[in-house]
């Protein structure tokens, strides 16, 4: 029965306000993301939607401004299989925004074909972890000066279909797509670690999530038989709103001010594989997601 009852949540209920804070959300464009961003814009937060697509996100703005009343909603170009535009976004929100109080790295790409990112990188390792990681890294001083502050990232229970392969992270030894996402997502999960350690005492905390599964467009790569059988099983799949939960409740939760690194599901405390709770390769990876990006981060 508590297995139905978390298939068929609805939406967590809280009367939290975010008036006078500044949001940004990856990928906000569609999916979870689009109904994180109109849930937090309904709780009067300025939210930055920092999408590839400009032109649906800026559809998605529209329909956002509209339907929570908030004018407060910006649309702001980011290409996180590209380090030049992750950067150049950055540069934008460090010298335009005075405050920055909330980071959701929601954006991914999921078992896509093998291709590369812009600058040389598994898509989904470079995507859903390394873009991520470069962003987040640029944005953090900001996010300092603006604490209480909080990151999110939207991992998935997908983190147990593969290992951290620290001596073929871009799959060139071989790919699966499956083994390369669980890769990315697991990944999510180490990073959310290291850096709770890391900013312990900052006032910045983090959190790490799986939304569900959720029937949203990440599905788009799978196999025609897979397709079909998630729309088979779509009863027992969330809703993107159902799947925003987890995230917002993570974002906006009080009781969790004091909380940091830890891994959430269904909005609450969830326990993830043993391989996600390794700090020796957490801190393993750390050094070479720097390596690979050309960055100093103790």
């Amino acid at each position: 029965m508590h297995t139905l009852r978390k298939c068929f949540c609805g939406q967590w209920s809280s009367e939290a306000r975010l008036d006078e804070k500044t949001v940004i959300i990856t990928g906000a464009n569609t999916g979870i993301g689009k109904e994180t961003a109109r849930d937090l814009a309904k709780r009067g937060a300025r939210i930055i939607m920092a999408c590839r697509d400009m032109e649906r996100g800026e559809a998605a703005r529209e329909e956002i401004v509209e339907d929570s009343g908030n004018q407060n909603v910006v649309l702001k170009k980011l290409d996180l299989s590209n380090t030049k535009s992750i950067r150049e976004f950055a540069e934008f929100i460090n010298k335009e925004e005075k405050q920055l109080n909330i980071l959701i790295n929601n954006a991914g790409v999921m078992l896509c074909p093998y291709s590369k990112t812009v600058d040389g990188f598994e898509m989904q390792i470079g995507v859903n972890h390394l873009g991520h990681f470069l962003l987040t890294f640029l944005l953090l001083d900001l996010m300092k000066r603006s604490a209480p502050a909080r990151i999110v990232n939207v991992a998935s229970v997908a983190h147990t279909w593969g290992g951290i392969q620290l001596d073929d992270i871009n799959s060139e030894k071989g790919y699966n797509a499956r083994r390369a996402y669980g890769q990315s997502k697991l990944a999510n999960i180490l990073t959310t670690r290291s850096l709770a350690r890391r900013q312990d005492g900052t006032g910045v905390t983090v959190y790490s999530l799986h939304p569900g599964v959720v029937r949203t467009e990440l599905w788009r790569h799978v196999s025609a038989p897979v397709q079909v059988a998630v729309r088979i099983f779509s009863l027992f799949t969330k809703t993107s709103v159902q799947g925003a939960q987890t995230s917002i409740y993570c974002a906006v939760e009080p009781a969790l001010e004091k909380e940091t690194g830890g891994y959430y599901s269904d909005c609450a405390p969830a326990r993830c594989s043993r391989a996600a709770r390794d700090d020796e390769m957490a801190e393993k990876l750390w050094e070479l997601s720097c390596q690979m990006l050309g960055i100093h981060w103790d």
